[in-house]
This record gives C-alpha cells, sequence and structure tokens, in this order.
C-alpha cells in the first residue's frame, strides 16, 4: 500500500513529467539510453542559479541563452531542489532567494524539494552551527524556533502559488544539526535526544504547514550500509517518522555504485521507505592542472573510473549506470536522484565569498555553458 505521502502521487508524477516534456527536448550528442524503467524523480539542486545568472555565468540552448530550470526540463527533469540558510553572508542562499527560484521552477513545470539547513551558513557531517540568531536558546525554546522556522517556510512558498512537494529537516544530519543541542557526538557517548526533539519540531512544523507534504531526513552514508542501518535504526526507534530518506552519493567520497547498490538495498527492504539520491555528481573532465581546490584531480579518485572514465561520455555512462542502480531498488522504492549543481561550472561563485569552486569539472554543461550528453539521464 502506498505511504499517504509517497514522495509524490500518481498522479503528480504523471502532471509534473507532462509539464516538463511539454518543451521541445534540447539537441545534444548523447549515448544510446538503456531499456531502464521510469524514475519518478529526476532532478537538480539549482541554489546557485541567481548567483552565477548574477555573475554572468549562464547556460545556452537551442542557439541562445535559457534558464537552466528550462533546459533541465527540456531534458525530462521533474524535481527542483533549492536550499534555505537561516541569515547567510549577502546574497548567498537565503529564503527569498529560495521562493525565487520556486516560482521558476513552477513555471517550467518542475516540483519544488525545499532543503533547510537550519543554519546561517554550510551544515554537513562537519558543521552544524546554530544561526545565530538562535544562540543562547534552550533545548525546548530552540525546538520551539525550529518549528516556527520549518511552518513558515512552507507557508512561504504556498502563499506564493508555488507549494512544495518536499522537504527536508535538515541537510546531512548523520551527526545531528544545531550543535551542540541536537549533537549526537559528544565526548565518549551519544545523545540523541537533543536532536530527535528537534527533528520532531521541524517535521511537526512542516505538517502543520502542510498536512499531505512530503517529509525527509538525509544523509551521506550512501556507501556505508552498516552505519546507515544503524541511524535509522536508532531514529525510527525513538518515534521520528518520514517518508523518504535521502542519501548523498558522491563516489569520489562515498565508495562504488556496487557500495551505493547495497545501502539503498537495505534501507528500502528494512523501513519499506522510498530512497532518493538527494545529492551526486560526477566529473566531466579533469584540471589541467593538480589543483587543490578540486575535488577530482585524477581519475584514480574514483571507484569506477575504469567503467566511466572522466570525460563527457564517461559521465553520461556513470548517470546512465546510476539509473540502473535506482530501478533495481526492491519495491519499486528507488524514487530517482538530484543532481546537485549542474550548472556551477566556473570559479565566478565560490564556495565561500573569495573561494574557488571545487566542484567546476563535476558540471553538466561544458565551458561555453553548452548541455554535455549527461543531461540526457533526466529523461522520463
Amino acid at each position: 500500500m502506498l505511504n499517504r505521502r509517497r514522495l509524490l502521487s500518481v498522479a503528480a508524477v504523471a502532471a509534473a513529467a507532462t509539464a516538463c516534456a511539454a518543451p521541445a527536448p534540447v539537441p545534444v550528442p548523447v549515448p544510446a539510453p538503456g531499456p531502464t524503467p521510469r524514475l519518478r524523480m529526476r532532478g537538480a539542486d539549482i541554489s546557485f542559479a541567481l548567483q552565477l545568472e548574477a555573475a554572468g555565468s549562464t547556460v545556452a540552448a537551442d542557439g541562445g541563452v535559457r534558464p537552466v530550470e528550462s533546459v533541465l526540463a527540456a531534458h525530462g527533469a521533474n524535481l527542483v531542489r533549492l536550499r534555505a540558510w537561516v541569515d547567510p553572508p549577502t546574497g548567498y542562499s537565503d529564503l527569498a532567494m529560495a521562493l525565487r527560484l520556486g516560482r521558476r521552477a513552477a513555471a517550467a513545470g518542475c516540483a519544488i524539494h525545499l532543503d533547510l539547513h537550519y543554519s546561517d551558513f554550510w551544515a554537513d557531517p562537519r558543521s552544524q552551527r546554530i544561526p545565530a540568531a538562535w544562540q543562547g536558546l534552550d533545548g525546548w525554546a530552540l525546538a520551539e524556533v525550529v518549528r516556527a522556522h520549518t511552518r513558515d517556510a512552507v507557508a512561504a512558498f504556498a502563499a506564493q502559488g508555488t507549494p512544495l512537494s518536499m522537504i527536508q529537516i535538515g541537510n546531512e544530519v548523520t551527526w545531528g544539526m544545531l550543535w551542540p543541542v541536537g549533537q549526537i557526538v559528544a565526548g565518549p557517548q551519544e545523545h540523541w535526544d537533543g536532536f530527535a526533539g528537534l527533528l520532531h519540531a521541524g517535521l511537526a512544523g512542516a505538517r502543520e504547514a502542510a498536512p499531505d507534504l512530503a517529509t525527509m531526513v538525509h544523509i551521506e552514508r550512501s556507501g556505508d550500509p552498516g552505519g546507515s542501518r544503524r541511524f535509522f535504526d536508532t531514529l525510527f526507534g525513538r518515534g521520528i517518522d518520514v517518508d523518504v530518506i535521502g542519501l548523498s552519493y558522491y563516489p569520489f567520497w562515498h565508495g562504488s555504485l556496487d557500495d551505493l547498490t547495497g545501502t539503498l538495498h537495505l534501507l528500502a527492504e528494512r523501513y519499506g521507505k522510498d530512497v532518493l539520491v538527494v545529492e551526486t555528481a560526477y566529473p566531466s573532465g579533469l584540471p589541467a592542472d593538480d589543483r587543490a581546490d578540486y575535488f577530482v584531480t585524477d581519475a584514480d579518485d574514483l571507484p569506477d573510473g575504469d567503467r566511466f572514465p572522466p570525460t563527457p561520455d564517461g559521465q553520461a555512462a556513470f548517470f546512465e549506470e546510476l539509473r540502473a542502480v535506482l530501478a533495481a531498488v526492491p519495491g519499486d522504492r528507488g524514487a530517482g536522484f538530484c543532481v546537485w549543481e549542474p550548472a556551477w561550472r566556473g570559479h565566478e561563485v565560490g564556495v565561500r565569498h573569495g573561494e574557488g569552486n571545487p566542484y567546476a569539472n563535476l558540471a553538466m554543461f561544458d565551458d561555453g555553458g553548452r548541455p554535455l550528453p549527461a543531461l540526457a539521464a533526466f529523461r522520463p
């Protein structure tokens, strides 16, 4: 039986696919796609789009510059993921920017997935800082702020006529969020109560604003089935319930596609929930020199590099195989994938002000902003 908030209803998926398929496909050379079953979710995180456009970095198709979400939708994408920090540095991803991109995503016919970081800047397994405005709040007061912040963000998308299809409570929360209150590991012991309370508050806020909104918890243990199982066993054992399990999968950090397959199958079978690869990327080339600010500088960084070399065709072949891996998840629980910042190809916008872009060679567009063959992976 389908969960009533299962990622998207069959009708909603069909509507999104129809809307996104409306524009004429952008002609690009692509490898012959394999006969893989349909993936319900095929999307991208485009949170840097406004900054990239302001810096003069654009993408092109059909002989002219086009919005990135339109190019992705023309290739079959039906989901846009947007992050929102609480009070970030000027020009970085705040709620107002997410709302603006949400309007564009909806106009392109794509569903909207909101990634709330509950931090003023990057939140991941290395850093989950409490926003400056929330500093000094105890556990109960902080949970109330999380609930209200989540509720108001969800309501804001609905108020502008672009309701969310899915929300994740925190970003890569393997070790908790809003440290130290929600930090799981502090000293020799683990502490789950604070994290579980904050997560429960965020879920309550989301459902207060939109009772049928699909919810997600997102970790980065995609190559570690044992660690993923331990995390979700502990979390679900505390009464937390979400509709979707989200995983980051960057092969140069998380292992081979075989490693990913083991984790996807275990999670889908053990918990009976949809699993979405909510962040992923693969290189289309290597930097000319061994620059320290690139994450992938050598083919040896890639565990499946012999099968999928860091070339445009190798990148396309990797995404074809990722589609096949997801389609093979038991129970049709491999919901799909979301490519992280596929248009972030240059150094006009950095990870932080004054810094470079270590993901530059992971983009799905070439140096001139033209689509690469890997965009075929978004097809229905």
